[in-house]
């Protein structure tokens, strides 16, 4: 569990980047409602960070510049009858004494209280996000001070993205953040390891996947994401959630599943052959993917771009690709044009964390983004051969023998001080591990 100390250090490494600007941060809306149901809610990730408060219609601000109140919060009060339908609510002296604020106010009074701690900041550091009545208010509040601003010289003459300086600091996880994904990831690997024991021909999708987020739930754990389960050419839809088909006997399953422990995700994927063996094309293609997610996680090192490890899993596909005569050309050619992305069409990976896909930049116009130690990533290559693959010009039909078949086999790793470290890795994924 992260700690009020850790949340306190957070803050201060904010506050010490923004130095004489005021940074907001709304939470997450409401939980939604549809047809008088209430879905769960889920805090704002950036918001979550910085204060572990887990309630909607709140606002944070940071003041360093301010005399007295440095962190503030805005918060629902109490509200009995509320609470009586939708669960306790915090409140404001419970807010400041649990949260470590130096003041909290009424979420009502914010248009009163806000100023205050704009009038003598050099810039509104916020994001202009979905929510467009609180982007107003926010813009509202700046338009008010900048009128102003000739008669005192003081306030904001500029509003920047607060991401720019926050998430540089959610990439580098800390040694909490690391226990909470290990233990979300551990999960992870405890359900694949038992869906690939459970899954068999004549099972449908869904029994599978109501398997792994019963583990999931039994550990104290959610899910990240919806769960991918998707036997023979369902395995070509990329985000495919259905779930409802029968699976049969030559079929490869494909799983993409994690576990969401305290907000902090897993992402896993497998592909297995449900009757116990390949067929001929299926392990071709399953080498080939796993050939070239190793190859990929080898450039996951401190100091190498992040790119590397996409360059490198497409080579090592399209070698492949072409040495089983389902691209031909020049090497180079096909690489530069991405001729190969009928059959590989999205990137390598992504930064992990707070959010499956987490915040972070991979590449700062012509320069790429380095790996550090404690950032957190998946590496995911693979082949999908849709029966409806759109081919590009000048290549060539591919045989019915392939058709159907998707691979993806996806890790999480962590880089370390001397390399790397896959925490997935009780997963098994070796060809004959697969099999059975």
């Amino acid at each position: 569990m992260i700690t009020q100390t850790e949340y306190r250090q957070r803050r201060e490494q904010l506050m010490a980047n923004i130095k004489q600007g005021t940074a907001i941060f709304r939470s997450a809306p409401m939980a939604v409602m549809h047809n008088d149901v209430e879905y769960n809610f889920r805090q704002d990730s950036d918001f979550f960070y910085l204060t572990g408060f887990n309630e909607a219609n709140a606002v944070a601000v940071f003041a360093p510049h301010h005399e007295e109140h440095k962190f503030v919060l805005f918060v629902q009060p109490q509200d009995p009858v509320k609470e009586t339908w939708s669960g306790y609510i915090t409140g404001v002296e419970k807010a400041k004494e649990l949260y470590g604020a130096d003041e909290v106010y009424p979420i009502n009074e914010l248009d009163e209280k806000l100023p205050q701690y704009l009038q003598k900041a050099d810039r509104i550091y916020y994001r202009l996000g979905r929510d467009e009545k609180f982007n107003e208010k926010i813009l509202k509040h700046w338009q008010r001070l900048l009128r102003v601003y000739p008669k005192h010289g003081t306030g904001p003459i500029a509003i920047e993205d607060v991401c720019n300086i926050l998430h540089p600091i959610r990439l580098i996880k800390s040694e909490t953040e690391l226990e909470l994904m290990r233990k979300a990831i551990e999960i992870s690997v405890k359900a694949h390891n038992h869906a690939r024991e459970f899954a068999q021909p004549g099972r449908y999708e869904y029994e599978i996947q109501a398997e792994i987020e019963h583990i999931f739930g039994l550990n104290g754990g959610t899910v990240a994401y919806p769960s991918i389960v998707a036997s023979g050419k369902n395995a070509c839809i990329l985000h495919y959630v259905e779930n409802n088909c029968q699976i049969q006997n030559n079929d490869l399953l494909l799983i993409d599943a994690g576990c969401c422990c305290q907000y902090y995700n897993g992402d896993i994927t497998r592909t297995f052959p449900v009757g116990g063996k390949f067929t001929p094309e299926q392990k071709i293609i399953y080498q080939l993917v796993l050939k070239a997610q190793l190859a990929a996680i080898e450039q996951v090192k401190p100091g190498n771009p992040y790119k590397n490890i996409h360059d490198t899993a497409v080579r090592v596909l399209v070698e492949g690709l072409m040495d089983l005569e389902l691209l031909v050309g020049d090497i180079e050619e096909i690489i530069k044009e991405e001729k190969y992305k009928p059959f590989y069409m999205h990137r390598t990976g992504h930064w992990l964390g707070l959010d499956v896909h987490d915040v972070g930049v991979y590449q700062w116009g012509e320069n790429p983004q380095p790996l550090q130690p404690g950032n957190i990533l998946t590496v995911e290559p693979g082949i999908y051969i849709s029966p409806n693959i759109k081919l590009v010009e000048g290549q060539p039909e591919i045989p019915e023998c392939w058709h159907g078949i998707g691979v993806r086999i996806e890790d999480d790793v962590l880089v370390t001080s001397g390399g790397y470290e896959v925490l997935s890795a009780g997963v098994p994924k070796s060809v004959e591990a697969m099999e059975r």
